[in-house]
């Protein structure tokens, strides 16, 4: 089976804003949208693959689906969850596995910032009391270094927020639906250099879904499936200076997105210059400066131009994080890649309401990255 016979049939969202659903009903409530979507029922389903990082056991969705006795397979691997799960439901359908496959992602996080444990990670107790395990201070020194080494200014990263919440506004499902220019943004409070408390994303709540189908299960179906050409997963080679990592390499650097984004377009049979929207994952708005030239859709240092440009907005060349991205929905864990694929699915379906990307795009691209240096990457056509 080719990369091209794995289709998108059926595709689920909550809201991201703050509601009283527990992470579960969430989940079953995207779930159920997805399939309502594809026009399949719960028993259709042959494999189903999910999880979420704080909100409970995906494969007990089942207690509110319906007890069909299918294998569901739990997931975790942090905010590649969701990707992570795509990935385990397309090798499902390559495989000959299932024919009709479900991918899940969910979570409800708590206020305040993530708290995790140096022991969880195979650090010291040591690195958690210097006070390295607050990613906020991870993320500003690795932006901090490479503003230093390629001339991007904190203007840029400004507007990288004012883009996301611009898209958020569009967005009747982000959490964050006010305006913010770049000036707003610079001025609202230093939290770690050069990273406004406006340009870092908030862990959130969630749930997104997506059927699968073999070609052959998707000509039994109406709808606008869209194919998903590549679906990777990669982890963090040896000289990366990743999240949580307790040293910076002093040789040439690698980057588990970089891998993680060739390997996609590589099994696509495609490239960057071929792609007409994609999402890259702004956990923080360097995140994505940094993620436009990993993931080969610039070179270092030109970000500074382009984002200035509005070559990235929504009627721009590259439109990215039509959506608002992490930034405008915040991060539930377990849901933030496969959010990130619902956008691109409807985006070339031509249904993404108020921010449709003009020019009827036809291809798209999504990443996500999180610790201790995970990414996973999609391609999808239509």
């Amino acid at each position: 089976m080719s990369a091209a016979d794995v289709l998108v049939c059926g595709a689920g969202i909550t809201s991201f804003a703050r509601t009283e659903a527990s992470g579960r009903q969430l989940a079953v409530q995207a779930v159920r949208a997805a399939l309502a979507d594809a026009g399949l029922p719960w028993s259709r389903v042959r494999a189903a693959f999910g999880g979420s990082e704080a909100a409970g056991n995906a494969d007990t969705l089942v207690a509110g689906l319906g007890l069909t006795g299918l294998p569901f397979v739990n997931v975790r691997n942090g905010c590649a969850t969701g990707g992570s799960a795509l990935v385990c439901a397309v090798n499902a359908i390559r495989s000959g596995a299932a024919d009709v496959a479900l991918a899940v992602g969910f979570d409800k996080h708590p206020r305040g910032a993530f708290d995790p444990r140096p022991a969880d990670w195979g650090l010291g107790e040591a690195y958690g009391g210097d006070g390295l395990m607050v990613t906020t201070q991870f993320f500003a020194m690795k932006i901090q270094r490479y503003m230093h080494d390629h001339g991007i200014t904190p203007r840029t990263l400004a507007l990288v927020a004012e883009k996301a919440y611009a898209n958020g506004v569009r967005n009747p499902n982000a959490w964050r639906r006010k305006p913010l220019d770049a000036d707003e943004i610079l001025a609202s409070g230093m939290v770690n250099d050069p990273l406004t408390r406006y340009m870092f994303c908030s862990p959130g709540q969630g749930a997104v879904a997506l059927v699968l189908c073999s070609r052959e299960a998707a000509r039994e179906l109406g709808g606008a499936p869209v194919a998903l050409r590549a679906a990777v997963v990669r982890t963090r080679r040896f000289g990366s200076f990743e999240v949580f990592s307790p040293w910076a390499y002093a040789g040439p650097p690698t980057a588990v997105s970089a891998d993680a984004a060739g390997a996609a377009f590589e099994e696509a049979g495609l490239g960057p210059r071929d792609i007409d929207v994609c999402q890259l994952q702004d956990t923080e708005s360097g995140a994505e400066v940094m993620h436009l030239a990993e993931c080969g859709f610039c070179e270092d240092g030109e970000q500074e131009r382009l984002i200035a440009s509005g070559a990235t907005g929504i009627g721009g060349p590259l439109p990215v994080n039509t959506d608002g991205g992490c930034l405008a929905n915040g991060e539930p864990i377990g849901a933030s890649g496969l959010r990130q694929v619902h956008e691109i699915v409807q985006q070339l379906r031509g249904r993404a309401g108020e921010r449709q990307v003009p020019g009827d795009p036809r291809s798209g691209f999504t990443h996500v990255y999180g610790a201790p240096g995970v990414s996973a990457c999609t391609v999808l056509t239509r």
